[in-house]
């Protein structure tokens, strides 16, 4: 059961982390940090499909976390939803086509490979 939960956590983070760069590179850089810079990203927040999609997503995963630490110790946890961190690095390569330096690669793979042996 805790790995339902593990792919559950990993598919809503991925699909809000995703979700929330790609409405964020449309959108552009935020630097108006006054009362209506702020006022105006409330409204953003609140009207672009994309972001609330990634909330919603973002709220699934904190609740299928919880329901993970229910039935697995967080000694397992979180490494083992650290397999988000290889499929957002994969997906920001081929879906948002960002440049994905090697020592990144790398990164990725040291965590694919802690996975894998979480998994034994």
């Amino acid at each position: 059961m805790a790995w339902i939960y593990v792919a559950i956590i990993v598919i809503s983070t991925v699909a809000s982390d995703l979700l929330q760069s790609w409405e964020m590179k449309r959108q552009g850089e935020v630097t108006e940090f006054g009362i209506g810079g702020i006022g105006r990203l409330l409204r953003l927040l609140l009207t672009k499909a994309p972001l609330i999609g990634s909330m919603v997503f973002l709220a699934i995963s904190f609740y299928a976390f919880l329901a993970l630490l229910a039935v697995a110790d967080l000694s397992f946890a979180v490494p083992a939803t650290a397999l988000s961190l290889v499929a957002e690095t994969v997906l920001a390569r081929l879906l948002l086509k960002e440049n994905v330096t090697p020592a990144r690669w790398g990164g990725t793979v040291l965590v694919a490979t802690g996975v894998a042996l979480l998994a034994l």
